[in-house]
């Protein structure tokens, strides 16, 4: 049974929605789930998962949230190269730079991408729950 991580920061419940669907998605793949928010969550806690799901809206001009969720990044960021990951969030405005962006930077790391990233515009809908699910399988296989 694979051991996954699902870590998030969410201002608006959006990211947070994802985030259970991620968890859900991994669970009924059979993986061993422990979700995080940011602040719960450090560089230390990687080794002990096979994969980790990391999740974060667009803020201000296209980027990671800057209080919690990019420090806490910064950190993990040492650990990125050969770890499976997946990344997620939502937005409300612009059309996504900021995951192509952040994904580019983690392969830069040297981390292994699971599948494709899933945003979404503002609230998850259906579509975007299920690519959710989707991606907390493809990190439990």
């Amino acid at each position: 049974m694979s051991k996954v991580a699902v870590v998030y920061w969410s201002g608006t419940g959006n990211t947070e929605q994802m985030a259970e669907k991620v968890a859900v998605g991994a669970k009924d793949a059979g993986a061993e789930v422990s979700v995080f928010t940011a602040t719960e969550f450090s560089a230390d806690q990687m080794d002990h998962f096979d994969a980790i799901a990391f999740g974060c809206p667009s803020m201000g001009a296209e980027q990671l949230e800057e209080s919690e969720f990019e420090p806490m990044f910064r950190e993990c960021e040492a650990k990125l190269a050969g770890k499976k990951i997946a990344l997620f969030g939502s937005y409300g405005w612009g059309d996504g730079e900021w995951m192509r962006n952040w994904e580019e930077q983690c392969l830069a790391d040297g981390a292994v991408l699971a599948c494709e990233f899933a945003i979404c515009n503002e609230a998850p809908d259906a579509e975007a729950e299920i690519a959710c699910m989707e991606l907390g399988k493809s990190l439990a296989e």
